[in-house]
């Protein structure tokens, strides 16, 4: 296929340099879709039958400003020792190298005398370049080069608004989205994967060095399970049941009411076609009508994902830059005390501390908690986005680029479809409606698990005697908040107004 800035149909296609010569090896250089079922590049290199050599490529430096964080690396480290496992029973096996992804696939054609390289495009600004560079130059040097889709149901240029322009808003898009979208069933996992004649030498998994040094990752395995089979296992167990409370139970932290796919679709250990197909499927096993199937809500999720890689591609500034540049100069605070705080879950606030802790240990937060905290960040704290979205790649396992910048944009007021600027979340009332209870809080700030439920969201509002029975001491065992709620949220208003009053200035003199 063309490189991902041409406009073209949602098909895939194929550019052939030559003709194959019959029983020549096929590279399928796998990135983000560590999958043996339905995916595109595999099955396509596997179709003629002849040997194929799966290859992941360690290179870092080719991911431009954004290379893996801790915690998506050990879910690389763990989802590639799956994928290893998946291929051998096909009677294959990963080879792992490591270079600069051109030099390295050059010489590899080389040293195999492949004809043929196969993959499954990947969306961000530094892949888009990559990508093309490698398609050029092997086209040029005879070998074959393609690219398929593999992990979105609708490719960014393929989705256009009346003016042939991109959508900056959700609804429309999805809507749009809806009425073209065909997605098919998902491709088979392959009967059997030819090898190659002779290996190649490669490297070994823990070469890479993606575990950490310190174990700060002790309790990521008891949360997950990284690789295909994890995925499937996921989604099958949330299409079982959780998709039937998913509209009462999705906001509710301490529930478990939401799939927890996102890490396995940024690797692409499970597709959105797959997953499409499956929630269909769904409805009709519990014997739902289609059109009160609440599955189709949760497929609205997969959506905003669509979305998020729609913005990405044609706003690629957007990682560094807001959409709207009339906040590109906003008065941001700097104050590394209240950024730590924020990130070690010390800001007194019970539901952002409970949020950025869950994070710290799980790699993971609820989506509903991570728009609270990213708010505290940003309107109580008056701290750059950036930051906020520069932590959460580093220690989300389900950290997307597209994701992340959509999310932390919509926060901040910055993006597409964003929340208003005055809107700001009340980390109390957003703990009082989402976790009545406080069991969310019990689990993660545990040292205020002796609160009653009146109290345990605003502690430091609770009567001595109440502190005294819990063991809290504030300012001790717990901290008292960074800022007050009202006060920040002024500051927050004052601090937009003065950004739009800036904005405005130049236009306001010119002639």
């Amino acid at each position: 296929m063309p490189d991902a800035k041409t406009p073209l149909r949602l098909t895939e296609t194929t550019l052939w340099v030559g003709h194959m010569t019959p029983g020549s090896t096929t590279i399928v250089w796998l990135r983000h879709d560590l999958r043996l079922a339905d995916n595109p590049a595999l099955s396509e290199a596997c179709r003629p039958g002849d040997p194929v050599l799966p290859v992941f490529l360690w290179d870092p430096e080719g991911e431009g400003e954004w290379p893996l964080g801790g915690a998506s690396r050990w879910w690389l480290h763990h989802s590639l020792a799956s994928l290893d496992e998946a291929l051998r029973a096909k009677g294959s096996r990963l080879l792992i190298l490591r270079g600069p992804a051109l030099e390295t696939l050059r010489e590899l054609a080389r040293t195999t005398g492949a004809r043929r390289v196969i993959w499954n495009r990947r969306y961000e600004p530094a892949s888009i370049a990559r990508d093309r560079q490698i398609k050029e130059t092997l086209r040029a040097e005879g070998i074959e080069a393609e690219s398929h889709n593999g992990s979105l149901l609708c490719e960014p240029w393929g989705v256009q608004n009346k003016s042939g322009g991109p959508f900056q808003v959700f609804t429309p898009f999805w809507k749009h989205s809806l009425s073209i979208l065909n997605p098919g069933p998902p491709l088979p996992t392959p009967t059997r994967i030819p090898p190659p004649g002779r290996w190649p030498r490669g490297v070994p998994l823990e070469e890479l060095g993606l575990l950490p040094r310190i174990p700060w990752d002790a309790a990521f395995r008891a949360s997950w399970s990284p690789g295909e089979p994890g995925a499937t296992a996921s989604l099958n167990s949330f299409l079982a049941g959780g998709v039937l409370r998913y509209s009462e139970e999705r906001d509710r932290p301490a529930h478990a009411g939401t799939s927890r796919l996102s890490p396995h679709l940024h690797f692409g250990e499970i597709s959105p076609r797959q997953i499409w197909a499956a929630a269909s499927q769904a409805g009709a096993r519990h014997g739902v009508p289609d059109t009160a199937w609440k599955g189709w809500q949760f497929i609205t999720e997969v959506g905003w994902r669509e979305f998020a890689h729609h913005l990405l591609f044609h706003f690629p500034h957007t990682p560094r830059l807001p959409l709207r540049h009339e906040f590109g100069r906003f008065p941001w605070r700097s104050s590394p005390a209240h950024l730590k705080a924020w990130q070690q879950g010390r800001t007194g606030y019970p539901l952002v501390d409970a949020g950025m802790r869950e994070l710290w240990t799980t790699g993971w937060m609820h989506n509903r908690v991570r728009m609270v905290t990213a708010s505290f960040l940003v309107k109580h704290l008056l701290i750059s986005w950036e930051e906020g979205a520069r932590w959460f790649w580093d220690t989300l396992v389900d950290a997307d680029l597209a994701s992340n910048t959509l999310g932390w944009q919509w926060t901040a007021g910055c993006g597409a479809d964003a929340a208003p600027y005055f809107r700001i979340f009340n980390p109390i009332s957003q703990g009082e409606k989402f976790d009545p209870k406080g069991d969310y809080i019990r689990r993660w700030v545990p040292e205020l698990s002796g609160l009653p439920p009146d109290w345990i969201h605003r502690p430091w509002e609770a009567p001595p005697e109440v502190l005294g029975r819990a063991g809290v001491s504030l300012g001790r065992s717990y901290p008292r908040p960074l800022v007050d709620h009202a006060t920040a949220r002024k500051l927050a208003l004052d601090a937009y107004a003065e950004a739009r009053r800036r904005a405005a200035a130049p236009a306001a003199a010119s002639p």
